[in-house]
Formats: C-alpha cells, structure tokens, sequence
C-alpha cells in the first residue's frame, strides 16, 4: 500500500474530480462550470455514472478520493444510489455540494450514515455582502454558515474553499479568524482563474499572488490546515520558509513582502495576535493531470476544472486508460517549458497548468503568476539546494 508521500502518481490519481451535474440554484460570478438552473443534455447517466465509479475503483487500493461535485450533486435525483455504489466498491468519497435549501440537516446525515468522508463548503469573504454578490443570492452567507455549524455537530471532516481575487483578498484575515470560531480545521485556498466566468479584470499581480502565499503560510501556524488549487508556488514558499525558520531565519527572508502582505498580516495579528504554532501547510506535489483529474458533466476527461483541454471521453476509454497513457496527460508530467522546466521546486509546484493556458494558450508554458527565479534558493541557503 502506498502513502500519500510515495503515491504512485504516474499509475492513478490522488483526486477525481466529477462534475455530476452542471445544474445549480445559485449564480456564482466567477463559476468555472457556468451553472445553470437545469441539467445539460448529455449528462452522464445513472448507468455511465456507475461505470465511471467502477473505473475509480479499478485503481486499487487505496482509491483515489472521488469527489461529487458540480453544478451542485444535490440536483441530480440519483445522487444517493450513486454515493452508496461508490461505498460498497470501497471507493474513497467526499462531496462538494452548494449551498442551497437542498442542503438540509437530512441530507447532512445521509452523507454520515453513507460513510461520506469529508465535505467541502465554498465560503468566499467574512463579509455577508461580498459573498452574497458573489454567489448572486442574497442570504447564502448567512446560510453558508449555519451549514457549517450544522456539519460541525456530525462526524464529518470538513473543508472550506475561498477563492481568492480582488473582491475577496482583502478579508483573507477575518476569513482565518472566522473559520477557526467555526471550527474549520481545512482551508482550501483556489487562486483565481480566469475561466468561465471569472474575468481577467479579477485576478492579481503576480507580486500580489506570492504576497498570498507568504500570508497564507503564516495563517497555517494559527490550527489551521491551508492549501491551495491553481497556486502551487504557496508549496515552495511553504517548503522554503519551513527551512530558513529552522535554521534560524525569517519566512519574510524569502521574497520582498509587499503593501498586501503587510495589510493582510496586520489585520492578522490584529484580530488574532501573534502566530503561534507550528506550520500546517499543505505540501503534496499534486498539479493538473498529475495526481488530478476530472471528470466533466458529459464525460469529457481533463487535467483539472479550470484547463479546458480534453484527453478524451469516459464513453470511450476507461478513465484508467486516458489517465495513464493520454498524450496530453504524458506531456504534462514531463515537458514543462520556461523557467517551469528548470525549477528545483518543479516536483511539488510546477506551476499552474490552467494559468498558463489562460494567459498563454499553451498548457506548457511556465506559470505567469510566478515571480521565482530558479536557483534563488541556493543563494538563500548554501549548501542546500532545495
């Protein structure tokens, strides 16, 4: 059996990710599914949906962590017969519905009672209005935490995901205080992308991204487990400023913190006092098509949500098939260009493959969020090389 820090990449996912549905209640400006009230045409059916379950479990143990999601899981009427098929093939799962009236204590204790392992929530800003115009329904902050607090009495792992961009990056802080008065132990950082209908206009500076990051790896000394999606450079600030505070250095020797940073640890230290734990980020070099994988509505396979570019279909070729010998997937691993390429950090970061192709129209080319110039490090720490 392997762990998490010998898993066999190459061979299976860590994560697949299962858009079951593209049909939701709410209106998220920046949704990467573009949901819409009804279910699309096309959308895999009870029968193609157990088959894709089957082709989870075909890994072999441990199974990749399936996760339902969407759209919202909740709108698909068969969603209880597809979770308790997954349970009875052994195969890993976690849910990631929206925060609607669908959402009920019930329906809380059917994700218990079917061995549900974890629940994500998404919750955007510590501000009922920022949130509620992002998700473009008045209330769902409001309901979005009395769903926490109601998760929170249930054995249930539970993760809360923000997304970060211009609208929400300035309540980061009393975002960390909030999720540790709820007692959220996971908090799951998603860098903007610009895809669906999040815009350009949204995102940050690179300056301001690694300013993020270095902010983020001082939140995860307060109890609270952080990590990212579409930002793997937190991993090597998080690695690096591990290694310089043991040898007696400051995370903040790592870059040139900038006016965001300091704002942001600021109200930190403000609302919260100083840091004072261990760092609990999150390390593991999962990247797109590497470790990830998803599934869309239709079947179509590609490296993560936010990279539209297919490596084929699940009514065609088994998930198990387009995983480990698609040419798209193969190239991911391995054909990285840029500074990407030649960066010691490239194992456990390798940047964004969904930015590039954003920005760049080439899923290869190096991260443009990412300000690190390969070998810096070494300076930084002689003798250690990262």
């Amino acid at each position: 059996m392997h762990g998490r820090g010998e898993w066999p990449y190459h061979e299976k996912p860590l994560i697949v990710f299962w858009e079951t549905t593209k049909a939701c209640l709410l209106e998220c400006k920046h949704c990467r599914a573009e949901a819409i009230k009804e279910p699309l045409p096309g959308e895999l059916s009870t029968e193609e949906g157990l088959r894709l379950i089957e082709d989870v479990a075909s890994f072999g143990r441990p199974t990749p962590i399936l996760v339902f999601t969407g759209g919202d899981l909740l709108m698909r009427r068969d969603i209880w017969d597809l979770l308790s098929y997954a349970a009875k093939l052994g195969v890993r799962r976690a849910v990631a519905p929206s925060v609607t009236p669908l959402l009920t204590t019930e329906v809380m204790d059917r994700f218990v009672k079917l061995g549900v392992g974890a629940v994500s929530i998404s919750l955007d800003s510590p501000y009922p209005e920022v949130h509620d115009r992002i998700r473009g329904i008045e209330g769902t902050w409001e309901r979005t935490i009395w769903v926490l607090r109601e998760l929170s009495k249930r054995p249930l792992r539970v993760q809360v995901n923000t997304v970060v961009m211009k609208s929400t990056v300035e309540g980061l802080p009393d975002m960390v205080k909030l999720l540790l008065d709820l007692r959220v132990k996971t908090w799951e950082v998603f860098y903007l992308i610009p895809v669906g209908r999040a815009g350009f206009q949204e995102d940050l500076t690179p300056s301001e991204w690694e300013d993020v990051s270095l902010f983020l790896y001082q939140a995860s000394k307060y109890g609270l487990r952080v990590r990212t999606v579409e930002g793997p450079f937190f991993r090597r600030i998080a690695l690096a400023a591990s290694k310089l505070e043991a040898a007696g250095g400051s995370v903040e020797d790592l870059v040139r913190p900038g006016a965001l940073y300091r704002r942001l640890m600021n109200r930190l230290v403000e609302v919260l006092g100083e840091p004072r734990g261990p760092p609990m980020a999150h390390t593991v070099g999962t990247m797109d098509g590497r470790g990830i994988i998803f599934v869309s509505h239709d079947g179509n396979v590609y490296p993560s949500g936010f990279l539209p570019l297919s490596a084929g279909n699940v009514r065609v070729r088994s998930l198990r098939d387009i995983y480990r010998r698609s040419m798209l997937f193969q190239t991911l691993r391995s054909k990285l260009k840029g500074k990407c390429g030649v960066c010691e950090f490239k194992d456990i970061c390798g940047g964004s493959r969904a930015r590039a192709f954003a920005y760049t129209g080439d899923p290869f080319a190096e991260d443009p969020a990412c300000i690190y110039k390969p070998g810096a490090w070494a300076s930084m720490m002689p003798g250690d090389g990262g």
